[in-house]
């Protein structure tokens, strides 16, 4: 993932391309004070590609919100700057599961763990975690496995 982000950013310099450039190097400080904030935590291994998945999606999601609050105020200039950011950053991340394959990935773990009620709905959301960091907006995916377990 390291070596991918270096190669873009090193094409976007090349390329001059401004917009691409900033939001690649965006990436890179993001991973970069996750870092810092691992060492300070006493970890100095560094991080690994699903903590970079899940700062990628972070980002998405963070921009998607601004995007919805600039067309909310009338800033469309801005909210189209922001799916800009989007775009770049999702050529990172794995391809999203549609709705049919969450379901199926939802019926999936919670058949391994041999979830039977709610209270094992942190053993399933562990389990999607590990299998599908950056392809399934776990915020979503919560309230489908709690109706599932319920």
């Amino acid at each position: 993932m390291r070596e991918r982000l270096s190669v873009a950013l090193k094409e976007a310099m090349k390329a001059k391309d401004a917009g691409r450039l900033s939001t690649l190097r965006l990436i890179n400080a993001a991973i970069k004070d996750r870092e810092i904030a691992a060492r300070g935590d006493g970890d100095e291994t560094s991080i690994g590609n699903d903590e970079i998945l899940a700062i990628l999606g972070k980002m998405v999601k963070q921009r998607l919100d601004s995007a919805r609050q600039y067309e909310e105020g009338g800033r469309l200039e801005l909210a189209e700057k922001e799916r800009e950011e989007i775009r770049v950053i999702e050529e990172f991340l794995p391809r999203q599961l549609d709705d049919g394959e969450v379901a199926a990935a939802i019926a999936a773990a919670v058949e391994a763990v041999g979830a039977a009620s709610i209270r094992d709905m942190g053993k399933v959301m562990a389990e999607l975690k590990a299998k599908y960091t950056g392809q399934m907006d776990f915020a979503a995916v919560g309230p489908m496995v709690k109706a599932q377990l319920s």
